[in-house]
């Protein structure tokens, strides 16, 4: 059936109970789809990690409150889902208005899912269940209501990817600690302040000056992951093209590390200033939402340059030259 009735239209005839037959058929098949997979997924996880249960929710949620390991960098976790449903949300008119059919590939995805899912589940791997997951929240409507629906939904349904910790996410972390202070140092030095690094601490030169130690909450991985998740929903939104909105998604990357160095650095210069305790007090206590404002800033800029038409600007400059002279 192809469903063109609007929001309100449709939201009048649920309350008033009558939705036509193979309207309730849909409604059921979508409620059984969403129960069965909570079955398989909350009580067929097949988790390695002790977290109580089979559950692979509650595997995720356990990284997402762990506090003890690089866990803590994924708790905006629990804000991922609601940034997806408040997409869907938006989009509703559009969602609504496609033309609705059955499409035999949707199936296929679904098939490649539950494949990825018992992958995941004899590997023990519950990264790769979750990520089946994420692939059935897009297939299963795909599959459902075809095509028109399934491109509507693409961008929501991989957000959701944002949920799931990674591995490779955690291998970094170290990495980007030992390119934070390297580059950090040499910017104390090259303004004044000698500074020395050994490893991920950072030492004055000079005797009773400061010394830190870049630690693994330091690393820059949060305000990374939390940049990229933020960036991925406001070039969604604001920029024109596809080629645009990753432009401005892979610049979150530089940008985010940008910001930890200048923690870093800031954090040197108050303890030069005004002694290690305000610094790594006071100061790296709240200094870090204040630089990551400043990414935010730096990102809405660089959105703002890549949506110019320059063309236009070209245009207008021209003309304001010529009329000056």
């Amino acid at each position: 059936m192809q469903n063109k009735t609007s929001i309100k239209v449709w939201s009048e005839r649920w309350r008033l109970g009558a939705l036509e037959r193979p309207e309730l058929i849909q409604i059921g098949l979508v409620s059984a789809v969403i129960g069965l997979i909570f079955v398989m997924f909350h009580m067929m996880g097949n988790t390695v990690e002790n977290v109580g249960s089979r559950s692979a929710f509650e595997w995720m949620f356990s990284r997402w409150r762990d506090t003890l390991s690089f866990g803590a960098d994924y708790s905006h976790g629990y804000f991922i889902p609601f940034v997806s449903l408040g997409i869907l949300w938006f989009k509703r008119k559009e969602i609504f208005s496609v033309e609705k059919k059955v499409d035999a590939r949707g199936l296929a995805v679904v098939v490649l899912a539950l494949a990825i899912h018992w992958l995941g589940a004899k590997m023990q791997q519950t990264r790769l269940s979750l990520m089946s997951l994420v692939l059935l929240s897009w297939g299963i409507p795909f599959y459902l209501f075809g095509w028109q629906l399934a491109k509507k939904l693409i961008f929501p349904c991989t957000y959701l990817v944002f949920c799931i910790p990674l591995n490779f996410m955690d291998v970094i972390a170290f990495p980007l600690r030992i390119f934070s202070t390297v580059l950090a140092t040499g910017m104390l030095n090259g303004i004044g302040i000698a500074a020395v690094r050994s490893g991920t601490a950072i030492y004055s030169a000079v005797a009773g000056g400061f010394e830190f130690d870049v630690a693994d909450p330091c690393s820059g991985l949060r305000s990374l992951l939390a940049m990229t998740a933020l960036t991925a929903v406001y070039a969604y939104f604001t920029q024109r093209t596809i080629v645009r909105q990753w432009l401005l998604f892979m610049a979150s990357i530089p940008l985010a590390v940008a910001g930890n160095i200048s923690r870093i650095v800031t954090v040197a210069i108050v303890a030069e200033a005004f002694g290690g305790k305000v610094a790594l007090g006071l100061y790296h206590d709240y200094s870090g939402y204040i630089l990551f404002t400043a990414s935010i800033t730096m990102m809405v800029l660089i959105g703002g340059l890549l949506n110019l038409k320059f063309s236009e600007v070209a245009k207008k400059w021209k003309s304001a030259l010529l009329h000056h002279t």
